[in-house]
């Protein structure tokens, strides 16, 4: 079995910062990619940033300059620093890990129940 949890949402003032962190557990044999999503009401969930094993990064326009994700392959848990946040960053926040469960594991997409990130103008 696999978790994977959200934490470090809230809410905060325009121009404020958070930092959201997300853990994942279980029969976990490598975690290939860490990524976070969001989803505002009535819109779509959308790719925030992704990590890959190795470290390298990917940003949707909206947010580069402004969050950043990194992990700890040691926790297995990845972060996303949010720093001048707006309103427009209001949504609920998604953790999602591509996790091998053995060597020979394909992998699995897991997601986290989500976290509320609400900006205030």
């Amino acid at each position: 079995q696999v978790q994977v949890v959200e934490s470090g949402g809230g809410l905060v003032q325009a121009g404020g910062s958070l930092r959201l962190s997300c853990a994942a557990s279980g029969s976990i044999f490598s975690i290939k990619a860490m990524g976070w999503y969001r989803q505002a009401p009535e819109k779509q969930r959308e790719l925030v940033a992704a990590i890959s094993s190795d470290g390298s990064t990917n940003y949707a326009d909206s947010v580069k300059g402004r969050f950043t994700i990194f992990r700890d392959n040691g926790k297995n848990t990845v972060y996303l620093q949010m720093n001048s946040l707006k309103p427009g960053d209001t949504a609920v926040y998604y953790c999602n890990a591509h996790i091998k469960g053995s060597w020979f594991d394909s992998g699995d997409s897991y997601w986290g129940q989500g976290t509320q990130v609400t900006v205030s103008s």
